[in-house]
C-alpha cells in the first residue's frame, strides 16, 4: 500500500516541445527479479504487465517508419520478456543501436544463464544500474546480497569484453542518491566509483550516469510516509537550471509502455500523462509513429520535471551539463 501522493500537473514548469525523434524507449513489462526501493515502476517478481507479442513486432516497423536509431529497453527487467532476444536481434540487425537497462543480477538469475553471452554477441549497449560502490548503500536501497550479485555481473561482462578500454562493447553504470538529495558531480564521482570497483574488484566500465530520484510512485511515497516530500521538491526547484531545458530526454526521446501508449519520458508514463495526438484528447499509440513523427507537439510537463533540471540535470543518459 502506497502512500498517496499530491497532485503534480499544477506545475509553472515552463512549456517545451519537441524537436527530432531518435530514441524510441520501451518498457516491456514490469516483472522484475528485484523490488528496488527507488524503483519508479514499482517493478517486482510479482508484476504480470508483459507487452504483447503484436506489439513487439510492431516496434521494428516503426523504427524503420521514422528512422529511430536507438531503441532503449527497460523494464521491470527487460531480458525477462519472452521475446526479448528474439527483439533485440532484430533491432540489431537493422544496423539500429540497442540500449539494454540491466540490474546485473538477472545475468545470474536461474532460467536466464546465457543473458550476458547473447547481449555480448548482439553488441548491446549495456546501461547497469549499481546505485552506489558501497555494499551496504546497495542492500539497503536494492535488496540483501543484490551489491555482491552485481559484482558478479559486472566481472562477467568484463570477461566478455564489455567496459574495457578500446572495446566496442559499451558498459555504463547508473547512480542513484540513496535519499532525498541530489546526485553530487557526475564526473568526480565517475573517478571514485572507477578506482574503487577496480582497485577492489578488478572492474572497468565506460561511464557513469548519476541520476536524480524522481518524487512519484515508490520513492515518492517513501518521501511521503517520512515527512520529507514538500522539502524534496523545494530542493528540486530551488535547484533548477533552466539552461538544462534545451537538453532535456524527452525532445528527442518517445516513452512505451507495456500496452502500447505514448509518453513524453518514462516518468509521465508512470504518472499516466500521455501523449495526445489530435484535438480531441486521443491518446497516441505505438502504431500512430507509423505515421506521425510527433516533431513540434507540446511536451506534457509537470512539478516531477524539476528532477530533469536541477542542478546539474538528470536524463536516462545521466547528468545534462
Amino acid at each position: 500500500m502506497h502512500a498517496t501522493l499530491p497532485l503534480l500537473e499544477v506545475t509553472d514548469f515552463p512549456e517545451i516541445n519537441r524537436a527530432e525523434l531518435t530514441t524510441l524507449q520501451v518498457n516491456i513489462g514490469y516483472l522484475c527479479n528485484q523490488r528496488c526501493l527507488h524503483c519508479h515502476v514499482n517493478a517486482s517478481p510479482d508484476r504480470k504487465e508483459m507487452m504483447s507479442e503484436e506489439l513487439i513486432q510492431l516496434i521494428p516497423e516503426v523504427i524503420k517508419a521514422r528512422g529511430i536509431n536507438t531503441l532503449d529497453l527497460t523494464g521491470g527487467a527487460p531480458e525477462m520478456h519472452q521475446q526479448f532476444r528474439e527483439l533485440v536481434a532484430k533491432v540489431r540487425a537493422m544496423g539500429v543501436r540497442v540500449i539494454d537497462r540491466c540490474n546485473l543480477t538477472i545475468l545470474t538469475e536461474p532460467g536466464y544463464e546465457g543473458t550476458a553471452e547473447f547481449l555480448a554477441e548482439h553488441k548491446v549497449d549495456i546501461v547497469a544500474s549499481l546505485p552506489c560502490y558501497s555494499q551496504d548503500n546497495v542492500d539497503s536501497q536494492r535488496g540483501d546480497g543484490v551489491f555482491d550479485r552485481s559484482i558478479l555481473g559486472l566481472q562477467m561482462l568484463n570477461k566478455l569484453g564489455y567496459g574495457l578500454p578500446d572495446s566496442e562493447l559499451s558498459l555504463n553504470l547508473v547512480y542513484n542518491p540513496l535519499g532525498a538529495t541530489l546526485p553530487p558531480n557526475q564526473e568526480a564521482l565517475e573517478q571514485e566509483y572507477k578506482k574503487h570497483l577496480f582497485d577492489n574488484f578488478g572492474i572497468h566500465f565506460n561511464q557513469l550516469f548519476a541520476l536524480a530520484n524522481m518524487p512519484i510512485k515508490r520513492f515518492g511515497s517513501t518521501l511521503i510516509s517520512k515527512g520529507k516530500f514538500a522539502d524534496y521538491m523545494n530542493l528540486l526547484k530551488t535547484n533548477a537550471n533552466f539552461g538544462n531545458l534545451d537538453h532535456v530526454m524527452c525532445k528527442n526521446l518517445v516513452s512505451v509502455d507495456w500496452l502500447g501508449n505514448l509518453y513524453d519520458c518514462d516518468f509521465n508514463q508512470q504518472l499516466e500523462m500521455p501523449v495526445v495526438i489530435d484535438s480531441n484528447g486521443a491518446h497516441a499509440q505505438l502504431k500512430d509513429l507509423l505515421e506521425n513523427n510527433l516533431q513540434g507537439c507540446a511536451i506534457k510537463v509537470a512539478d516531477h520535471c524539476y528532477g530533469c533540471i536541477a542542478g546539474s540535470g538528470s536524463s536516462c543518459g545521466g547528468s545534462l551539463s
